[in-house]
C-alpha cells in the first residue's frame, strides 16, 4: 500500500493542515447585529470609571471572549496573565543587580507584559483564573491593582485592569480571595444566555453599543453623584464599613470607604455616558455588595433630584424637596455643583438656594452644606443676604474668614 501526500503550500504548510486552516477561517467569518449586553455594559461602565474589576463565571462560559469584544470597542490591545501559573515575583519583579547597587539600589525589573502596555500608554490587562492563585500569588497582585505597579514599572492611567475567576467549587485548587484584595474589585456575575448561543451557533452574535462620557455632562453627573452618596451614607452611616464574617463573603464585595469611593466613581460615570440603568444597577451593587447596594438603588429611586447647575442658573425658579433626605442629597449636590465652578454668581446661587431650606423652615438641613460654600469665597466676593441665617454658625466654626 502507497500514500500519496499533497503538495505542500508556499509557506510550508502541508496541504491537509492548509485546507483544515482554511476551513477554521470559514467558521470564525461571522456577522454581528444590534443588541444589549448588560453584563457587558456594566463591565464597560466600570473600566470606564477605570475601577478594577472582577468577573466571577463558571469555566466556559465566554469570559474571555467578552474581554476581546470589549477590547476590539474600546480599540485597545488585551494582555492576558494566567494568574495561576505565575509566581509572586512575576509581579512584584525580578531583582536586577547593577554595577554599584550600594548607590543605585536594586531595581525590581517588570515582566514584558507590563513593559509593553507601558510602551502603548494604554490597554487592558486581564488576568485570568485569580481564584486559582495562591494566597502568596494574590498578595503579589495587591500593588498592581491598588497602585498600578509592576517591579518598578508604574503603568499608565490609560491601562484598565479587569480579573476572571471561578467559584472555588468550579476552580482547580480554588482559594477565597483574600478580604484586601477583593475589596479592590468592582464583582460582576459573568453568565450566559442561552438563546444568545444557540444564535451565535449560526453565525450571528450580538454587538452591544457601548456608551462614552459626554463632557457637557461631566459637572452636573459629579454633583448629583456627590449628593447622593453622601446624602445616603448621612441617613445609613452603618453601611460605610462592614466587612462580612465569613471568607466567602469577604471574598466578594462589601461595603468599605474604599468601595463607596469606587461606587461614586461608577455612578459618575453612568451619569455623564447616559449608561442604562441595569448597567450601572449591576456595577453599583459589584461595589458594595448586594444589600448596601439594594438599599442604595431603592433611596436612589426615590430621590429624584434636580439637576443642580440648572437650578444655579435660575435658583430662584425651583422649589426645595419635601422630604428631609431628598433636601440634604439635593443641597449637597448644589454644594459640590458649585466647587466643580467656583464663580461669585454660581457662588451668590449657592446661597439662594440654600435660603430657601431656611424659609422652609429646615435650617439644621442646610447647615453642614453652608459650611461648606462658605470656605468657597474669595476675600473679595461680599457677603450675600441669604448668608444671614447662618452667619452665627459659620462664624464660631471658622468658616467665613475675612468676613465683614
Amino acid at each position: 500500500m502507497t500514500t500519496s501526500f499533497a503538495a505542500p503550500r508556499a509557506d510550508g504548510v502541508p496541504a491537509p493542515l492548509a485546507a483544515a486552516d482554511a476551513l477554521n477561517a470559514r467558521l470564525r467569518d461571522t456577522r454581528t447585529e444590534a443588541g444589549g449586553n448588560p453584563q457587558l455594559e456594566a463591565l464597560a461602565l466600570a473600566v470606564t470609571a477605570n475601577q478594577p474589576v472582577l468577573l466571577w463565571g463558571e469555566p466556559g462560559i465566554g469570559k474571555s471572549a467578552g474581554m476581546q469584544q470589549l477590547a476590539d470597542a474600546l480599540g485597545v490591545q488585551l494582555e492576558t496573565v494566567v494568574a495561576s501559573v505565575h509566581e509572586p515575583s512575576d509581579f512584584a519583579g525580578l531583582p536586577i543587580v547593577g554595577d554599584d547597587p550600594a548607590t543605585t539600589g536594586v531595581p525590581m525589573a517588570p515582566p514584558d507584559w507590563a513593559v509593553r502596555l507601558a510602551r502603548r500608554g494604554h490597554g487592558l490587562l486581564f488576568f485570568d483564573e485569580l481564584s486559582s492563585a495562591p494566597p502568596a500569588v494574590q498578595a503579589a497582585l495587591l500593588r498592581v491593582v491598588l497602585e498600578r505597579r509592576v517591579g518598578s514599572l508604574t503603568l499608565p492611567e490609560s491601562v484598565r485592569i479587569v480579573a476572571a475567576a471561578n467559584p472555588p467549587s468550579s476552580a482547580a485548587d480554588g482559594w477565597h480571595l483574600s478580604a484586601p484584595l477583593a475589596n479592590r474589585f468592582v464583582h460582576l456575575d459573568w453568565t450566559h444566555d442561552p438563546r444568545t448561543v444557540a444564535r451565535g451557533m449560526a453565525g450571528i452574535w450580538p454587538q452591544t453599543a457601548l456608551s462614552t462620557v459626554d463632557p457637557a455632562r461631566v459637572s452636573s453627573a459629579i454633583a448629583r453623584a456627590r449628593g447622593v452618596i453622601s446624602g445616603f451614607l448621612t441617613a445609613r452611616p452603618g453601611l460605610v464599613h462592614h466587612m462580612p464574617k465569613e471568607a466567602e463573603g469577604r471574598g466578594r464585595a462589601w461595603p468599605s470607604p474604599r468601595s463607596w469611593e469606587a461606587a461614586l466613581r461608577l455612578l459618575v460615570t453612568g451619569y455623564a455616558s447616559g449608561a442604562g440603568q441595569q448597567a450601572t444597577a449591576a456595577a453599583v451593587i459589584g461595589a458594595v455588595g448586594e444589600a448596601a447596594g439594594i438599599e442604595l438603588l431603592s433611596y436612589l429611586e426615590n430621590l429624584d433630584l434636580p439637576d443642580p447647575d440648572r437650578v444655579l442658573a435660575d435658583p430662584s425658579a425651583f422649589a426645595l424637596p419635601d422630604r428631609g433626605d431628598r433636601q440634604l442629597a439635593f443641597l449637597i449636590a448644589v454644594v459640590a455643583a458649585v466647587q466643580s465652578e467656583p464663580t461669585r454668581s454660581r457662588w451668590e446661587a449657592g446661597w439662594e438656594v440654600l435660603a430657601k431650606a431656611v424659609d422652609a423652615g429646615v435650617p439644621d438641613v442646610a447647615a453642614r452644606a453652608a459650611r461648606d460654600l462658605a470656605v468657597m469665597r474669595e476675600p473679595d466676593w461680599p457677603i450675600p443676604a441669604g448668608i444671614d441665617a447662618f452667619l452665627e454658625l459659620l462664624q464660631l466654626a471658622g468658616a467665613l474668614p475675612g468676613a465683614r
